[in-house]
């Protein structure tokens, strides 16, 4: 048997075949497809032949039948077309929805910063401290100790002294005036500290003799107490109070133009003030009110 030589159709690989093999149907090693081996040619020829290719193809090569054009897609958008639409949309309606903060942005040197909010209006000053009281030149007395619990007072027999408006006192001038009794220290007036008691009595003499109890439990009104202090400025300032406070005082007969007795008087004021002890005080006539003229 001689060989010879073809090509394929459809690649153009030279394929060597023996005479035998004509009219069979294998398949081209290079493009897989099925081919029909031509016949051997008569005399021993130089000619390539060229086989012819089935028609038949080989199931799951990898080339495949020709399968022709692709059709040509019809009018409309694609799936990815109609997506990148919607996000196209969406971003656009976000930005038109967040135009009052872009409009807010200003864009200096390729960056963007925004307005800085609008200043904030001044706050009010602050109120001015209230001046503050003048140091006392006596210390608080270590003997003196408050408490509201009037069965648990102690009164020192030593002249009245304490702690008023948180600065030490000492009783420097006593005196009763009707029934007001005023403890000071200092000499002029208003006083550097002072506390008085106004009890319901007519004459100052009508005291001799007589022990006073208040409780703090007493409803209000109590026998009004008042406090007294200078400021730094050297102004008088002055605390009342009603309710709420401890008090025990006793009067000894009066005797020319003075009457002696014993105080303990603790009030619930915020420095809680405290005033324990003796007093000699003068006996003063009441202040004559002066008459309006109509």
């Amino acid at each position: 048997m001689s060989e010879f030589k073809f090509a394929c159709p459809v690649c153009g690989q030279h394929i060597t075949a023996d005479s035998a093999s004509s009219g069979t149907q294998p398949d081209c090693p290079t493009c897989f497809r099925t081919i029909v081996v031509p016949q051997a040619p008569a005399s021993d020829s130089k000619l390539i032949l060229s086989a012819t290719q089935a028609g038949k193809q080989r199931p799951g090569a990898t080339g495949g039948a020709d399968l022709g054009p692709l059709p040509k897609p019809r009018g409309g958008l694609s799936l990815a077309g109609a997506v990148v639409l919607l996000i196209l949309t969406g971003g656009a309606l976000a930005i038109y929805s967040l135009r009052p903060q872009f409009s807010k942005l200003v864009h200096w040197g390729g960056q963007a910063f925004q307005d800085p909010p609008p200043p904030a209006e001044p706050a009010a000053p602050p109120a001015p401290p209230a001046p503050a009281p003048p140091p006392s030149p006596y210390p608080v007395p270590t003997n003196v100790h408050w408490t509201l619990d009037i069965h648990r007072a102690v009164i020192p027999e030593q002249r009245a002294a304490g702690r008023i408006h948180g600065g030490g006192f000492l009783c420097e001038q006593a005196s009763l005036t009707g029934g007001s009794l005023s403890l000071r220290q200092g000499r002029g007036w208003p006083p550097d500290l002072a506390v008085a008691v106004v009890l319901s009595a007519q004459r100052s003499e009508d005291l001799g003799g007589k022990t006073i109890l208040i409780h703090p439990s007493r409803p209000p009104p109590a026998p009004r107490v008042i406090l007294r202090w200078k400021n730094e400025r050297s102004e008088g300032e002055q605390q009342d109070i009603t309710s709420g406070y401890a008090l025990k005082v006793s009067f000894d007969r009066a005797a020319t133009g003075r009457i002696s007795g014993k105080i303990f008087i603790a009030l619930p004021d915020e420095s809680k003030s405290v005033v324990a002890g003796t007093f000699d005080a003068e006996i003063k006539p009441p202040r004559q009110r002066k008459q309006g003229s109509k």
